[in-house]
């Protein structure tokens, strides 16, 4: 593996080496011909933002129970006082002794904007079917600070297509990103759930967004795309790590990211 990496920095630094060097002037119309760009991006962008807004809700009639700090919580109990609740997919199965990377990369993302969340009406919560004792021991690890509740037990990651059961992946085939598939992945995938409770209680599902859907998250992608080496990837986040790992990571390819 380190091989590979080393080859893949070489092609890199070899591209950069030649690449293309003109004056101030010709450097600017390159520039202003790619603002244009950006700009109808960016009109883009919001127009999506007002359709995502604009799709239909299905009510949420079910009941889920979660465990957080303060013991048995139901599903209304994850806005804390909000009308709106943003929950992360986080996959860390049962059996797991720590968090997927690629799950821990998009969640070092949370503590920043939450920040702001919380006075927008918006609850940002975290869930996962591992126990509570391992999720919480985790995030202290890690130095989070978002709220994490645990599904174990719960229908809930399910319902949501997020997690799978040994009889779909026995199949081969399950329900993931709207559509059935193949897969042998494990257990659980990553995704992110939007709702809405109005005044009177009822609960909406309004949005959800599975596998690269997420990327609208991460900020540090965002960084990347800025600079000239980029993302300096060959497949998805395959260079990322648990942000405590970057020294001794062993290469293990077992989360949503390699």
């Amino acid at each position: 593996m380190e091989k590979q990496l080393d080859t893949m920095a070489d092609r890199l630094e070899e591209s950069l080496a030649t690449h293309r060097i003109v004056s101030q002037e010709e450097w600017t119309k390159a520039r202003k011909d790619l603002l244009k760009k950006e700009k109808e991006l960016t009109r883009l962008s919001d127009e999506l933002s007002r359709q995502r807004r604009d799709l239909p809700w299905v009510k949420v009639d079910k009941s889920y129970i979660f465990e957080g700090v303060e013991g048995k919580l139901w599903f209304p109990d994850l806005f804390y006082s909000k009308s709106q609740l943003l929950v992360y997919h986080f996959m860390f199965a049962p059996e797991w002794e720590e968090g997927c990377p690629g799950c821990s990369f998009m969640a070092d993302h949370i503590d920043g904007p939450n920040l702001h969340l919380k006075h927008h009406d918006v609850s940002v919560v975290v869930v996962s079917r591992a126990p509570l004792d391992k999720l919480l021991a985790f995030k202290k690890r890690m130095g989070w600070q978002f709220t994490w509740v645990s599904s174990f037990g719960s229908d809930f990651n399910y319902d949501f297509n997020v997690s799978f059961t040994n009889e779909q992946l026995k199949n081969g085939t399950v329900y993931y990103n709207f559509e059935y598939s193949k897969h042998d992945e494990g257990t659980e995938s990553p995704g992110t759930s939007v709702f809405y409770k109005d005044r009177t209680g009822n609960i909406f599902h309004t949005y959800s967004t599975y596998a690269r859907g997420g990327d609208i998250l991460i900020g540090a992608h965002n960084f990347l795309d800025l600079t000239p080496k980029g993302r300096n990837e060959d497949g998805i986040m395959d260079w990322m790590r648990h942000h405590d790992k970057y020294e001794d990571f062993k290469g293990d390819p077992g989360c949503c990211s390699h």
